[in-house]
């Protein structure tokens, strides 16, 4: 048994680990997933700056991705459809509408030059083996900004999951540079579908967003959603609002669909409703307002999955530019002086003849040994020792250039090459000055490209209670019983939403409180019915007339009900108790018939109810007098005092 624990335990750890680092969470480096990654690097690999079919660069991209390719196909349309490195030609879907791409063998696609600018270079870039260990794939790109913001990502792993907004590219890059330039800067989410954002409780990037759909109400008989919610498509938005309408939610006529490459939802509105009955009704009842939580969790650096902050981001990602950069410029450094001393050494071969003296040689050894001695009065203009590689690639000049070189145009590249590898040297002192520069060049070509979608606002979240209309008639028949919105005979008692909750008292002075029923027997006798909301149990005071059993004596009892345990039965009367009167008004007077014992004396008395004080449930009665009684009623105070006058 412990064995078959072992093999099960050892097992799990390895699908979790793998479940989380290579395929559900995006990587901190460069904001990808590997499937995501793996297809930018098929990309690549196949880029002529021609479109390819989709088909060829899923079949292409299974050389890296140990999956199948519908989850290729599926990764490839979404990261295209963020318009953002891939450039798309053909149906890829509409992400207003929700409607799919067409056939990978369909649709083509291509790099946008912003894939190579940010994430393409592969002297700098760490590869690993495939699955199959084939070919080389890189474990991350070496990303100049912090991509895992600009995209988001979306995943589901072993005891975690990741949930991280998309932004605004330019504003992203801005943020960047703020942190370089030690200013403060703010980030909040743009999504591509528009729409309002609430950000009060964003967190950097942990708490939770309210997100809206943007409605044109000019019309007071007619609403237009010109832009969704994040995470919403009209076909979603649609049925939400058709399954509130069928739950009498809201009220609405016909919904009308005119989306094309922008949203145009347009909701008719039924006769005798106007907009301003309806909007706070689909805000709290349709997908027109979402609200959605949200984990920055990524694989760190340390290659272990981390919940971090978009500050924390931003300034990894700004240390990560200028060591990017920095590789770049040493790289470049060193291929331009490899160029510098190439062209020295066959300006050099060229301009003193020194192919001349290889004329007579006959061996390989005498050849390259001439070469080198041709070189030795030359030497202080050459940088570095004169390699096998420099010989033969010196021995494999055509004649034809060696007959047509021009001193001039060498001398202008070598200059050219001169001028920059001083810039280099310039930049390598001032990393952090190039990176800025080097933001400030990406702002000023993504800014007219990427303006910002979602606007940013308060929105007072509306309640769902508030919002309910008031449209279940609460009947009540007192010949069968029953009690509810369904009840198709009796009094109407009061309205109330599907929201609200009904306190009933029966006639045996027992009450109970209960969602609002369809249909529910509480037999042949009811004192009350009215709604739970705090104002009504506020100004709801029950008073109530009773017999002691003991001794006969009247008693009141007047009592609010404050608290409760929904659909629990409770008892208004103490023990040994018999009811008389009850009444929630409280301009009233108790008329009591007393036993009369004396034929000279009235039987009749009367008490004004508001002498008694309202007390707790639980609280027993007050005697009205120590007297055996016949009757008793409720009489208005002011009629009393009209006869009496």
């Amino acid at each position: 048994m412990a064995y078959v624990n072992s093999i099960f335990n050892t097992n799990f750890i390895e699908y979790a680990s793998y479940v989380i680092k290579d395929r559900a969470i995006p990587h901190l480096d460069d904001g990808l997933k590997p499937v995501q990654r793996r297809i930018l690097q098929s990309l690549f690999d196949v880029d002529d700056g021609k479109f390819n079919k989709v088909a060829n660069v899923v079949g292409h991209c299974m050389q890296y991705h140990p999956h199948g390719d519908a989850s290729i196909y599926g990764a490839l349309v979404n990261l295209a459809n963020k318009d953002l490195f891939i450039d798309k030609q053909g149906n890829f879907g509409n992400i207003f509408t929700g409607d799919p791409a067409s056939a990978a063998r369909y649709i083509e696609c291509r790099l946008l030059p912003l894939a190579k600018t940010i994430l393409y270079n592969p002297e700098i870039t760490d590869f690993e083996e495939t699955y199959d260990g084939r070919r080389k794939e890189p474990i991350v790109f070496p990303s100049k900004i912090p991509l895992i913001l600009v995209l988001g990502a979306e995943g589901i792993a072993v005891g975690m999951s990741t949930k991280i907004l998309p932004h605004n590219l330019v504003e992203v890059l801005k943020a960047e540079r703020s942190f370089l330039m030690g200013e403060g800067y703010e980030l909040y989410p743009d999504f591509p579908t528009g729409g309002l954002v609430d950000v009060t409780d964003y967190r950097e990037g942990n708490g939770k967003i309210l997100s809206r759909a943007k409605l044109d109400t000019k019309d007071p008989k007619k609403i237009t959603v010109t832009e969704l919610p994040y995470g919403t498509t009209t076909e979603t938005l649609i049925t939400s609002i058709e399954a509130a309408a069928r739950k009498n939610k809201i009220k609405i006529g016909r919904i009308n669909d005119f989306t094309t490459d922008t949203v145009e939802i347009e909701i008719t509105l039924p006769r005798g409703v106007h907009t301003k009955d309806v909007l706070d009704g689909l805000y709290a009842f349709t997908d027109c307002e979402v609200s959605l939580s949200l984990n920055l969790l990524v694989i760190g650096p340390d290659s272990k999955p981390k919940v971090m902050t978009i500050p924390e981001v931003i300034e990894y990602h700004a240390g990560q530019l200028i060591k990017i950069l920095k590789k770049e410029l040493i790289l470049e450094q060193g291929q331009l002086l490899d160029r510098l001393h190439a062209r020295t050494l066959e300006r050099i071969f060229i301009e003193e003849r020194i192919y001349k003296a290889i004329e007579q040689m006959k061996s390989p050894e005498t050849i390259s040994l001439a070469i080198r001695d041709g070189f030795l009065p030359y030497m202080k203009e050459i940088t570095r020792d004169i390699t096998e590689e420099d010989i033969e690639r010196l021995l494999k000049i055509p004649i034809r250039r060696i007959s047509l070189y021009d001193i001039n145009k060498m001398k202008k590249e070598v200059d050219e090459i001169l001028a920059r590898l001083k810039e280099i040297k310039h930049h390598l002192k001032h990393l952090k000055e190039y990176a800025i520069a080097t933001l400030d060049e990406l702002i000023k070509k993504q800014a007219p490209l990427m303006p910002r979608k979602t606007e940013i606002m308060d929105i007072q979240k509306v309640d769902i209670r508030d919002a309910a209309q008031k449209n279940l008639k609460i009947r009540y028949n007192k010949e069968t019983g029953y009690i509810g919105s369904d009840v198709s005979s009796g009094v109407i008692h009061c309205e109330a939403s599907v929201y609200d909750r009904i306190l009933i008292v029966r006639k045996d002075c027992s009450y109970q409180v209960m969602d609002v029923p369809d249909k529910f027997f509480i037999g042949k006798g009811m004192l009350y019915c009215g709604l739970t909301d705090k104002e009504t149990l506020e100004n709801t005071v029950f008073s109530i007339v009773y017999r002691n059993t003991e001794n006969g004596y009247p008693y009141v009892k007047r009592c609010k009900v404050t608290q409760f345990i929904l659909n629990k039965v409770y008892d208004l009367l103490p023990e040994n108790s018999q009811f008389v009167r009850f009444t929630t008004k409280t301009d009233v007077s108790i008329v009591v018939d007393f036993i009369q014992k004396s034929l000279i004396r009235t039987g009749l008395d009367t008490f004004p109810l508001e002498n008694y004080l309202v007390k707790g449930v639980k609280a027993q009665g007050v005697r009205i007098k120590p007297k055996e009684f016949s009757s008793a009623r409720f009489i208005k105070t002011s009629t009393l005092e009209k006869k009496e006058n």
